[in-house]
């Protein structure tokens, strides 16, 4: 059976920084959490805003906000922490993300999704998997695995 049908639907978490709506595809987040007290860790990169204990497990939280060079995530009630796996290394692993606001779960189909743009963006564009459209609203569609570089990557493992 190809698995590269173009009918496919795809689920995406989608979640606000400031203004701009992102998306992880669902496959990608394991949970939301309310935001809670995260354990800062000396020494580690100013994205990086701690650690926080998830069933026993040490799980590093990453501010996306900074990491898209923001201003730091300021803890209101609808700040959460999406629970997401990465590839590093070729090592799944899990991470928090920092994000001011979790909005829905949509389907977008391949139909309503745009390539990256080359221009226009102070964003670096490896990372953004494609730009959807829904509500005639653009959403970032992130491929988490590429959001940090490998030195990043290297003291995000040393943490957890």
């Amino acid at each position: 059976m190809d698995t590269d049908d173009l009918g496919q639907i795809n689920q995406y978490l989608t979640f606000k920084l400031d203004d701009e709506v992102f998306a992880l595809g669902i496959a990608k987040v394991r949970e939301v959490l309310d935001f809670s007290d995260v354990t800062k860790v000396p020494q580690t990169p100013v994205f990086m805003r701690g650690v926080i204990n998830l069933r026993g497990n040490v799980v590093p939280v990453v501010d996306m906000r900074i990491k898209f060079s923001m201003s730091e995530t300021e803890a209101t009630v609808n700040t959460c922490i999406i629970i997401t796996e990465v590839e590093m290394d070729g090592e799944p692993s899990i991470l928090g993300a920092l994000v001011d606001s979790v909005q829905e779960v949509l389907e977008i189909g391949p139909d309503q999704i745009e390539p990256p743009p080359r221009i226009g963006t102070n964003l670096d564009t490896a990372f953004i998997q494609g730009m959807g459209k829904h509500n005639e609203e653009f959403i970032i569609i992130l491929d988490i695995d590429k959001v940090f570089s490998a030195d990043e990557i290297t003291l995000i493992q040393a943490v957890d």
